[in-house]
């Protein structure tokens, strides 16, 4: 087929032709509870799983989903193909059983790094990486040729990637598959201009209900759902009183530790999700996220806890860090050197399955009391801890993934 002869074929599936009416006459649909005169960054959510009210099914079987800014998007079957950017929507498809479905993501092999050692400690679950699209600033062609089923992105989001604008987004939603997924509420991100009275923020978990209503997979869903309340529950019933809550610092640096970016363990946003709920004093709190300091800055704060981004799938570089922190005249003299008290953290853009484990690290990092330790970590897959260690049932989650759950 050339060229020209994809750019004039309509979609080739009934249910997504259908799902693209949808979709042209229902963008502010997914919004309908926001006023005119609310601006995004005022809505506000919470960490908890919901039990979203958005999927009807017609007469026909044809069923709907809505979420902000793609709107009511309807679908006679749950996708097949499905094509992926940021990681958040890839775990989520993972979690929900359908990990062999998915074309492309953004960095296959970094993010492989990142999940290969979690999925190590969930029997029977795996992804084959190798054959994913590196879908960053993705090549319009490229989605035409993958053919996909439903591209699970943020088409705002989408829109202010360099090759791409409104209408490329638009064309690719009517000509090959629609888009449904939502990417700014990880930061709170101000949407763009063409966006702006269409968006909504949700929390990780939102988002992850209506994917699966997406898949048609709201029992697999609420099973998760409940294993993240429970964790919840552990977390929130054994934290101590904010006086006694470590002053943390959650950086990322080059192993030399000649550049060291600072960001934030509070505030809005599901890229916060597993930082936020442990309400500690975060010693850059005054300062916007992704400031550069360097060693005396970070000296200057001392904080109790340092917590490094990116660091867990880094092994040889994770390595390098630690002996550098405990070997530099001035990093020695923080706290958290001194005591030992510098930890990796994975992902900040993970979904539901890195949150469930990124939730039982920091715990563990933060308040070894209440949680048992985090272990002298050496770069290899998630520690395997006992059973009676764990914050949350690996082999239940396991079986909810591959299925086998009631």
């Amino acid at each position: 087929m050339s060229g020209d002869d994809i750019h004039t074929e309509r979609t080739r599936r009934d249910y997504l032709k259908y799902g693209g009416a949808i979709v042209g006459g229902g963008l502010l649909a997914g919004c309908s509870g926001q006023s005119d005169s609310e601006s995004p960054s005022t809505h506000t959510t919470t960490d908890d799983p919901v039990t979203a009210t958005d999927t009807t099914t017609s007469e026909d079987e044809r069923y709907s989903v809505t979420m902000a800014p793609a709107g009511e998007v309807a679908f006679e079957q749950p996708p097949e193909s499905v094509f992926t950017i940021l990681v958040h929507h890839t775990d989520m498809v993972v979690a929900l059983g359908h990990g062999d479905a998915l074309n492309a993501m953004y960095s296959p092999s970094n993010f492989e790094g990142n999940y290969e050692k979690i999925l190590e400690r969930l029997d029977g679950v795996s992804v084959d990486w190798s054959g994913l699209y590196n879908s960053w600033n993705p090549d319009k062609e490229t989605l035409y040729e993958l053919d996909s089923d439903i591209h699970l992105a943020d088409p705002a989001y989408v829109s202010t990637m360099d090759a791409w604008d409104t209408a490329d987004v638009e064309e690719v939603r009517t000509e090959i598959a629609p888009w449904f997924g939502n990417a700014l509420s990880r930061n709170h991100t101000q949407p763009p201009d063409d966006w702006a009275d269409r968006y909504q923020y949700y929390t990780l978990w939102e988002i992850f209900n209506n994917v699966a209503r997406v898949f048609q997979e709201e029992e697999r869903y609420s099973a998760l759902a409940d294993v993240k309340s429970g964790l919840d529950s552990t977390i929130s019933s054994s934290i101590p009183a904010s006086g006694e809550r470590p002053r943390t610092a959650r950086i990322m640096t080059a192993p030399e530790l000649d550049t060291i970016w600072t960001f934030h363990m509070n505030g809005p946003g599901f890229i916060r999700s597993h930082t936020r709920p442990f309400g500690v004093t975060d010693v850059f709190s005054d300062i916007p996220e992704a400031t550069t300091i360097d060693l005396e800055a970070l000296l200057e704060a001392d904080p109790d806890v340092i917590l490094v981004e990116n660091a867990f799938a880094r092994s040889e570089e994770w390595r390098t860090v630690k002996e550098t922190f405990h070997s530099d005249p001035v990093a020695r003299e923080i706290q958290a050197v001194t005591n030992d008290r510098v930890y990796p953290l994975s992902a900040r853009y993970g979904g539901p399955i890195m949150n469930l484990f990124q939730l039982e690290m920091v715990a563990k990092e933060l308040y070894p009391e209440q949680f048992g330790e985090w272990p002298d970590y050496d770069g290899g897959p998630y520690p395997d801890f006992d059973t009676s260690e764990q914050l949350f049932d690996r082999q239940r989650v396991a079986d909810i993934i591959n299925g086998d759950f009631e």
